[in-house]
């Protein structure tokens, strides 16, 4: 018998007739102007972000349960346990935003990031937990820190991306690539076809990465109608980020014709 969600909230004693679930979905800017989330938010902007609520009743709860569990995207149907709150109550309400006192519980403490569950419903993000109960457990990842391979041998697809930006597990990997610039690749894996960017100035490969984390396609006008789930990111050449944006631009220059990524590929140009 496979284990579902039901189980996990049994085993922390998480009545499901008296939780909502949460899926964020990474946004850093609404439509409205609002700010959003994105795959490198702090706790402390995540729970911010989870306490501010709709006071238009078809789209949030008029009476919202006690107990709160979200959990934040993972790509594509997968999506990771952030934390169970307790909800103490709206605090304040202006007719449009609702503001809630939310407080991290112990339920589910050591879960946090590990688990993974199968989301079933992509186009909505907030469901009861009676329903979320059979949703399936696809993951529960290894608690250990897990070692960085070295700038030469690292290769991420795009799940990998967004848990390498996010998890604690991973945080030598984020310390590394914050003390770097340079240039990297992002391959369609579908077709083959590449994408050369760079990270410089104030930029270093965190930074950049951790908005394709965000959104798929970190701006990049030739990548935003694509999809990111297919694509595979590695690192072409790293430098110290006092090296001289000449030098760097050279040296994109230089992977671009390599790999014929402008007139064969992902580059515009």
């Amino acid at each position: 018998m496979s284990l579902t969600f039901a189980q996990i909230m049994l085993s922390a004693d998480i009545d499901p007739a008296d939780t909502l679930v949460i899926r964020h979905a990474y946004v850093r800017e609404h439509e409205d102007g609002t700010p959003g989330i994105h795959a490198d938010s702090t706790a402390e902007e995540v729970l911010a972000y989870t306490s501010e609520q709709s006071a238009n009743p078809r789209v949030f709860p008029a009476v919202p349960p006690k107990t709160w569990v979200v959990l934040l995207p993972e790509g594509g149907d997968r999506a990771r346990l952030w934390a169970v709150l307790r909800n103490n109550g709206e605090t304040s309400n202006d007719g449009v935003l609702r503001r809630f006192d939310l407080q991290p519980s112990e339920q589910l403490r050591d879960l946090r990031n590990r688990l993974v569950i199968g989301w079933r419903s992509p186009r909505t993000w907030r469901i009861n937990a009676t329903t979320a109960a059979s949703y399936p457990v696809v993951e529960i990842a290894d608690a250990q820190p897990i070692p960085f391979p070295g700038f030469d041998a690292l290769t991420l697809d795009y799940p990998q991306l967004q848990a390498v930006m996010r998890e604690h597990r991973y945080a030598s990997w984020r310390t590394a690539l914050s003390s770097v610039v340079g240039i990297y690749l992002i391959t369609d894996t579908r077709d083959g076809r590449n994408y050369v960017g760079k990270a410089d100035g104030a930029e270093n490969i965190r930074q950049r990465w951790s908005a394709y984390a965000a959104n798929g396609h970190g701006g990049n006008v030739e990548l935003r109608t694509m999809d990111p789930r297919t694509f595979r990111f590695s690192l072409l050449r790293v430098f110290d980020p006092a090296t001289p944006t000449l030098a760097i631009n050279a040296a994109e220059s230089h992977f671009k014709r390599a790999l014929d990524s402008v007139r064969n590929g992902l580059n515009g140009g």
